[in-house]
């Protein structure tokens, strides 16, 4: 996740924020910078980059995964989009007090797979649907050129606008907002699937209706509107989201994001990657298909590999700039315990038109590579 936030934050560094509102507080070695050369140091710290895994561990990991996906959830005991639907509203009634104590810090001491807890699942929404007839005669390609003519939705004069895609109970909707903090003309929408967590978000007290647009929204539903037109976006952020959605319905999901960007946005990704200790940690008659099981509390999980990221964005109508397999070695110096985490990240950026050139804030993304 930091790393998708620094990509995003990089947007905005060129409108020269005054230094006052950047963090100074770096780690002691950069982020993908702690190599472990050392085995017999290996519990000296609690994270290790770019871990290249042996084959007697690959061949490990095909192994349990083979064994926790022997038997699977047959389709008449896997649960509905409704039931799941009404189960994370409930669980979101449970969750307010702890997130509302958490909102006081920046950063919340969670993984980044938790954040997007209210967009674990797919199922009916309740957003605005005025919003359809205010822009179903709206063309992307004509508002993808100049200032928009039209200030009927939130954020219409910004010149440089974001899109969190489950942004939960806000943990970076809020950084992200300090920082937009001298940036005037630019607007940040998020959305999640749970009303609850977009509650949150809109109570907070760094809550800026002026600069940000909260709503409730599910990505699985084509026919649900977002509250502007198709091709303004600079940037979306789909962190840790399209792991939980069905495998039939991410190109849908992806599809659709797409022509929320304008010419030459970037959408920035990050999710699970096969082999991930998550999936490892899976028990028999947890998987509903091949790669995608279900937790104990109805929550979904794929993981996916590079190669299929690259043919969903691409389908899409992307041009991949970035597309990598971060591998970790996640370490319980307490229990003395090791554990591989993979995730893939990925920018994937709308092709300009000939005439058109890259947007000044959207550039600098293009050389974090």
């Amino acid at each position: 996740m930091n790393v998708i936030w620094r990509n995003s934050v990089s947007c905005l560094r060129i409108r020269k924020v005054p230094h006052r509102y950047q963090s100074g507080n770096h780690p002691a070695a950069p982020l993908g910078s702690r190599i472990l050369t050392d085995p017999a140091k290996v519990f000296e710290h609690n994270m290790w980059d770019h871990m290249q895994w042996s084959k007697e561990e690959e061949a490990a990991a095909r192994k349990r995964v083979e064994e926790n996906s022997a038997v699977r959830v047959l389709l008449e005991e896997q649960v509905d989009q409704k039931t799941e639907e009404k189960t994370q509203e409930s669980s979101w009634d449970n969750v307010k007090t702890g997130a509302a104590n958490c909102f006081s810090r920046m950063h919340c001491p969670i993984m980044p797979e938790e954040k997007n807890l209210g967009m674990k699942r797919c199922g009916s929404s309740d957003g605005p649907s005025r919003a359809r007839s205010h822009f179903s005669s709206l063309d992307s390609e004509e508002h993808s050129e100049g200032p928009l003519k039209t200030e009927l939705f939130p954020g219409s004069s910004a010149t440089f606008r974001i899109l969190e895609v489950g942004c939960g109970a806000g943990n970076s909707v809020f950084p992200i907002l300090n920082t937009l903090q001298n940036a005037p003309e630019s607007f940040l929408y998020c959305c999640d699937f749970a009303s609850g967590a977009v509650e949150l978000v809109k109570l907070h007290s760094s809550y800026r209706a002026a600069q940000c647009c909260a709503f409730v929204h599910d990505v699985c539903d084509e026919d649900s509107p977002y509250p502007f037109p198709d091709g303004i976006l600079d940037v979306i952020l789909l962190v840790f989201v399209l792991s939980s959605i069905h495998p039939d319905r991410m190109q849908g999901v992806i599809n659709r994001l797409s022509k929320l960007l304008k010419p030459g946005g970037m959408l920035l990704f990050r999710d699970y990657g096969r082999y991930d200790k998550t999936q490892l940690r899976f028990k028999r008659g947890h998987c509903l298909s091949e790669n995608f099981y279900v937790r104990g509390d109805g929550t979904r999980a794929y993981f996916f590999t590079k190669g299929e990221v690259h043919t969903m964005f691409c389908k899409a109508g992307l041009d991949e700039k970035q597309n990598l397999v971060d591998r970790r070695l996640q370490v319980n110096r307490k229990k003395q315990v090791k554990m591989h985490r993979v995730w893939v990240q990925g920018k994937f950026q709308k092709p300009l038109h000939l005439t058109q050139k890259p947007s000044k804030l959207v550039s600098p993304l293009l050389s974090h590579g």
